[in-house]
Formats: structure tokens, sequence, C-alpha cells
């Protein structure tokens, strides 16, 4: 099904390097949101690796809602060991970056926000900066693939779904592959995503947007078990595995409220 494909956000970073403030804990409630401390320094070793995706870009790591009432505010973030406690300050936008520690990497330690299962979920956020507002590049999307693969980043629980998705972490080149079912995120609901490599433009099909829930009937169904559950609006597809589209190219958004807006303009608005 294709709300089994988690993939990555795609949310605009305010200005600056403001963070919230952190506070230290002793420990993590107990069925917190965690993720594997080595598997995300496994995906920042494949960010180095591969940067000549995204050459100009650095890479973030990204919290976002899973449940409607999920509190996104004041997240404390830790990495957590068997004496390793680093806490990790969060950006007002969600993002953070991690700390290599040596001791952390040993003691295998979780990355940990004082938050229950399955109310958030975990992206990379990778972007070329001095982009227009409103676009991505391709580059740094496939870029987000990769890392967030790496990274252990899909976020589904142990049902059939989950189990689909959570394979495909382990699956060689899944990101390159033209059928690539990684979900990401623009920054609000979506009217239409364009791609433009020079004088090359297309319009992504509708069953590329809000998860090809156009194809499944069992959406709703399916909902609990994507970490697209509350952003389903939000997401679409791009074709990584498509390498006559170059990286240079332009991912532009089209958002419902600006449709919305532009039809309370026209000739037949009161």
């Amino acid at each position: 099904m294709a709300l089994a494909c988690a993939g990555a956000v795609a949310q605009a970073r305010p200005q600056g390097d403001a963070v919230l403030p952190t506070v230290t804990v002793t420990a993590a409630p107990h069925d917190s949101v965690e993720k594997s401390y080595r598997k995300m320094v496994k995906g920042m070793d494949l960010f180095e690796k591969l940067h000549a995706l995204a050459p100009a870009a650095s890479l973030r790591f990204k919290l976002l809602p899973r449940k409607h009432d999920t509190d996104m505010k004041g997240i404390v973030l830790e990495v957590l060991g068997d004496s390793v406690d680093i806490p990790v300050p969060v950006a007002p936008d969600g993002t953070f970056t991690l700390e290599r520690n040596a001791q952390a990497l040993a003691e295998d330690a979780v990355v940990t926000p004082n938050r229950k299962s399955r109310s958030m979920t975990w992206r990379t956020e990778i972007r070329t900066p001095g982009l227009p507002p409103d676009t991505r590049r391709l580059g740094d999307l496939r870029l987000e693939c990769e890392v967030g693969l790496e990274a252990g980043l899909v976020s589904n629980n142990a049902t059939l779904i989950g189990r689909i998705a959570d394979t495909l972490s382990d699956v060689l080149g899944y990101c390159q592959r033209k059928d690539a079912r990684y979900l990401f995120f623009a920054e609000r609901p979506l009217f239409a995503v364009r791609l433009v490599a020079g004088a090359r433009r297309e319009v992504l099909a509708i069953d590329k947007l809000y998860a090809s829930a156009s194809d499944d009937p069992g959406l709703q169904q399916d909902l609990p078990y994507c970490d697209c559950e509350v952003l389903v609006d939000r997401t679409y597809f791009m074709p990584l595995g498509d390498r006559s589209w170059p990286d240079d190219t332009r991912v532009e958004f089209e958002y419902m409220e600006d449709d919305a807006a532009q039809a309370g303009t026209g000739p037949g608005a009161q």
C-alpha cells in the first residue's frame, strides 16, 4: 500500500540559529519515541559520502507531529546511554544536529525526546541555501531519501504495513529506483507540484500527491500505520531514480491556500 512508505519532510528553516532552551532529564519516558544513535551517525556518514548530490547543503534532522494533539513546543531531546546523557538543542522549526560521541556509540545510545511512542516522526532536512521561496532542489531530496533510510528514520508500528515500510532501509539502492515510493512533505497543504529543468516543465500527476490517496480506497484504515498520518495533504513523491531530471532540477510548490486566494480574486468572486 502506498501509505506504507515514509519520506523526508520539506519544511522551511527559520533564519538564524536560535534554539529552544533544553533541560537535561535523567530518564526517558517508558513509551517515548526514540531512534538509534548509531544509525543516525551512519546517516551522517552517508551524507558526507554522497555530499555531491547537494554540495552547498548541510544536514539537519527534524521532528514532526504524527498525531493531531502532539505538542511540538518545548521538546526536550537527548542522547542517552548507560553513562552518557547529552542534551540536544532543538530549533523552533523542530530541527537539530547531532554531535559525534565515541562513548555514545560504544554504549549503543538512543536519541530520545520527551514524547510518547508514535506521537512524532523523524526526517532529514537537507536544503541548498539561496533557493527561491516555495521551491526545493531535486538533488537535496535525493540525498534526504538516502540519509533518511540509512539513519532509520521511518516511524511505523509493528503492523504488516509498518513492517513493509521498515524493510525500505534494507533495500540496496532503493532511492535510485524509478518507482521509489518515498514520501516527502511540503510546508503546507499542496495544490500542485512542478518539476523545472531548463525549458522542461512537468506537473506531477495527482497520484504522486497525498500519499497516493486517490488510489487507496482504504486510506482511513491505513493512516494510523503511516507517519504521514496528520500530514497526508502535504505529501508528494519524487522521480528520484529518473536521471533525466538532473540534481539541479527545481521543485516548485503551489499550496491550497494560494489557489483559494486566487479563486477569491477572480471574476466570479463576491
